[in-house]
């Protein structure tokens, strides 16, 4: 599908987390790439070169947040430098298009003497000069408040409702499913449009990214559970939960997740799993995991991100995707 946009000059940039998203938001937009580079120098300084004139003209630059990749850092440095040379070429407006937001984990101070890092991450933003973050599926909405700019946090729901629809249309046999009780919100929200039930699972952890007791919550004999999350990390959390529900008689397991991090060896853990599937967004690049992990299976959110950007761009609601699927 090829979305219109008014003539009134718009410019799509991409940095180099995930090049393949933003090429798919440009053939949507049936916009052209803007001619930037983004290089690494010998000494691991990095240097953005814009090819063409921006001036006065409505930026968005692609770049989410690698959580996985040993160059997190280096792309929000990147992206930082991406948006202070757009402002100082004159731009009108720049928009930070960062589907995974880094460090969106650290959004509380849950321990003595840790920084609130999600809120260090917004104020970098800003001061670099962004006017506009759009967003998917925060790992905690009230991100958005560390910010004096907007910030629109667009949902991945309504295509993994169409994703269920789709392939479960016996919806009797199918139970949602909670990997915690954070994310009970969300799988109680997709359950009710789905008129189905849900269960969810309390964890104990021991520490960061180690699970040490799961309970379930619900009964799930018979069923086919589907758990749904909002990223995917190192996975443990997903093939326990796995083994929680066989263990309580589900007839199969597989997971729905936003942003698939799957950092460390988490597609060694997904490969010997009892996870029959796990589908993720295409929010973060997934050309290597894809190979290594044949039950990976990707929706493609580039249609929600590219219908936002020319919404925004032409000043209309951006409200209709939080119901509506853009292919």
């Amino acid at each position: 599908m090829s979305l219109r946009y008014s003539k009134n000059s718009i410019k799509i940039i991409s940095g180099n987390s995930h090049p393949e998203l933003a090429q798919l938001i440009c053939n949507r937009l049936s916009a052209p790439l803007t001619n930037i580079k983004a290089l690494e120098l010998s000494n691991n300084e990095d240097i953005v070169l814009v090819g063409e004139s921006i001036r006065d003209q409505d930026i968005y630059i692609v770049q989410t947040g690698c959580g996985g990749s040993e160059k997190l850092n280096d792309y929000v440095m990147e992206l930082l430098l991406m948006i202070r040379a757009c402002r100082t070429a004159s731009a009108r407006k720049i928009t930070a298009v960062i589907p995974n937001y880094p460090y969106a984990r650290q959004d509380r101070k849950d321990k003595s003497r840790v920084p609130i890092s999600s809120k260090v991450m917004a104020n970098l933003l800003q001061t670099a000069g962004c006017d506009h973050v759009i967003t998917l599926d925060l790992h905690a909405s009230q991100i958005q408040g560390f910010f004096s700019i907007p910030v629109d946090n667009l949902y991945a729901e309504p295509s993994v409702l169409k994703y269920i629809q789709t392939h479960f249309p016996d919806k009797e046999n199918v139970m949602l499913v909670s990997p915690d009780v954070g994310g009970a919100k969300r799988v109680a929200s997709l359950a009710d449009k789905l008129d189905t039930l849900f269960a969810l699972i309390h964890k104990e952890r021991e520490k960061a990214n180690v699970v040490s007791k799961m309970t379930l919550v619900g009964d799930v004999t018979g069923k086919v559970c589907i758990l749904v999350d909002d990223m995917a990390d190192t996975c443990g959390t997903l093939c326990k939960a796995a083994d929680l529900l066989l263990e309580n008689g589900a007839k199969e397991v597989m997971a729905i997740v936003i942003h698939g991090i799957f950092s460390g060896n988490a597609v060694e853990k997904l490969n010997n799993s009892h996870l029959k599937k796990i589908v993720c967004t295409n929010s973060m690049p997934l050309g290597k995991t894809l190979q290594q992990c044949s039950r990976l299976e990707v929706i493609d959110i580039a249609g929600t991100l590219a219908e936002a950007i020319r919404r925004l761009h032409n000043g209309e609601s951006v409200s209709y995707l939080f119901n509506n699927v853009v292919y």
